[in-house]
């Protein structure tokens, strides 16, 4: 586990051996960045923005973004263990002053106000999580995003989820396990 690119470019992190994490893969990120900085059906830019990584883990993410100039990164994660390691590599590549760091189930958007608004939200939950549209539904109606965002999903290449009726995705990507969705609200 490594950071891509930008600043913190080579920068290895510190995760998590078990069964119970499963960390984005270096390629798999790569390629999300790939398609960040090429992709002409997208109007979101890393660089100055606030970005939102849910089941953020070890802030692989939402730590690579600010590498590559985001303003400001928000995680979520429930457990304790991993929030530990996350805390270390915000330590670790000195970004502390652009890191919040929430231990808490999901849901604990319901307590983020509406004036906080986020240009990126990244979701990388459990691929056993059935319920997504819950957690979509539950941003949609806070109301903690940008006009021009970008929602993206880290799924398992078999789920087939249900995103309800406000979630528009433009693009899905495979790479060996995973499943890349793009998309917005509508």
């Amino acid at each position: 586990m490594r950071i891509i690119s930008g600043k913190f470019k080579g920068k290895f992190l510190h995760y998590i051996k078990n069964k119970t994490t499963r960390p984005l893969k270096d390629s798999v990120k790569e390629n999300i960045f790939n398609i960040l900085n090429h992709s002409e059906k997208f109007k979101t830019e890393i660089e100055n923005s606030n970005i939102l990584d849910l089941y953020s883990g070890i802030g692989s993410f939402g730590l690579e973004c600010l590498s590559r100039g985001a303003r400001m990164a928000t995680f979520i994660e429930e457990n304790s263990d991993v929030i530990k390691i996350l805390k270390d590599n915000i330590i670790k590549l000195s970004c502390s002053h652009q890191s919040l760091v929430i231990n808490k189930k999901v849901e604990c958007i319901n307590n983020i106000s509406k004036k906080k608004k986020y240009n990126i939200i990244f979701l990388d939950p459990p691929y056993k999580k059935k319920y997504l549209n819950l957690d979509l539904k539950l941003i949609k109606q806070k109301e903690i995003f940008t006009k021009n965002h970008l929602i993206i999903i880290h799924r398992e290449k078999k789920t087939d989820d249900d995103f309800g009726k406000n979630f528009q995705p433009i693009m899905i990507r495979k790479y060996g396990r995973s499943k890349i969705i793009f998309g917005n609200f509508i």
